[in-house]
């Protein structure tokens, strides 16, 4: 497919015009509507509405965006890897969930780096349907995320399981019961335990996607909410934070998923290094190189 066709329609789609579109693109109208007719054309379905207000996805139109997008990734991805300086051996693909890129992936990939220089790291943060689907489309070699969804063709494997302890700005704190409480979106299963353990718990009055956002508001304003326990420490330790006594804790597995067999050796190198990374630092914090914190609340576990 020519891909200059698919550049247009994106370009069409962002700008919602087919004459920004040939700004944007520094070409006429009529080559974006020849380009975006010859499109049509090959997929033998009409991919836009026109009106004199602008143009529209068709229903087709929407199901060929996703496509369209993967396609330019992969050039891009493409024209990186071929421009590889001499000096470079190989490259690899790596994904992080966000609530976990600083807690796995950013430590490793800066010692990977620094011990392999000859091999070219590009990374991407997402959510776990966006690293889902980069993946599946070969975009990336793998994925450490919290519940990766099951696919054929692709190995799913526990790396760690991680404690989330309930953490405040005072000592007094209440958890769910005082206002000032920040709910973090730790995922559909760590939600519904939640609502388990705290049945009185209504609507909450901070709600927030990310653990890190949620301990800054806390730690900035005040409130208390659930985070891991490795990355309270160092403010407990501070006395910055406060673990609250007697609240329940949740284990939560992070996984990687990687392509069953995908014949890249540098990938499956970068995964073993990321293997051993994970397992010295939790025989480091076994053998109390890391300071553990104190508990006394109940346990439970997030499948």
């Amino acid at each position: 497919m020519d891909m200059d066709l698919v550049r247009t329609f994106l370009e069409v789609v962002e700008t919602g015009s087919f004459i920004r579109a040939a700004d944007s693109l520094h070409v006429t109208q009529s080559t974006v509507s020849a380009r975006v007719k010859e499109l049509e054309l090959e997929m033998k379905q009409s991919l836009f509405v026109r009106r004199k207000s602008g143009v529209t996805l068709t229903p087709a139109g929407k199901r060929f965006q996703p496509h369209a997008q993967t396609m330019m990734h992969v050039l891009r991805q493409a024209r990186q890897d071929v421009a590889l300086p001499p000096d470079l051996r190989a490259i690899i693909n790596i994904g992080g969930q966000f609530s976990l890129w600083q807690r796995i992936v950013l430590s490793w990939m800066a010692d990977y780096r620094a011990a392999y220089p000859e091999v070219a790291v590009r990374a991407e943060a997402g959510t776990p349907e966006s690293l889902m689907n980069h993946l599946a489309d070969g975009l990336l070699d793998f994925v450490v995320m919290y519940s990766p969804e099951a696919r054929p063709g692709f190995q799913i494997e526990k790396l760690m399981e991680e404690t989330l302890v309930m953490a405040a700005s005072r000592p007094d704190h209440r958890g769910p019961a005082d206002a000032d409480y920040v709910f973090v979106d730790w995922g559909r299963d760590f939600a519904a335990w939640h609502s388990d353990q705290f049945p009185d718990f209504g609507a909450p009055g901070l709600h927030v996607s990310l653990g890190a956002l949620g301990m800054s508001y806390s730690l900035s304003r005040g409130g208390a909410g659930y985070f891991p326990r490795r990355l309270v420490a160092a403010d407990v330790a501070a006395g910055k934070l406060h673990l609250i006594p007697g609240m329940p804790e949740f284990l939560r597995p992070a996984h990687v998923i990687y392509p069953s067999d995908s014949g890249n050796e540098a990938a499956a190198h970068a995964l073993e290094s990321l293997r051993n990374a994970v397992r010295h630092d939790l025989a480091a914090a076994e053998n109390g190189r890391i300071a553990a914190m104190p508990y006394g609340g109940r346990r439970g576990k997030i499948r």
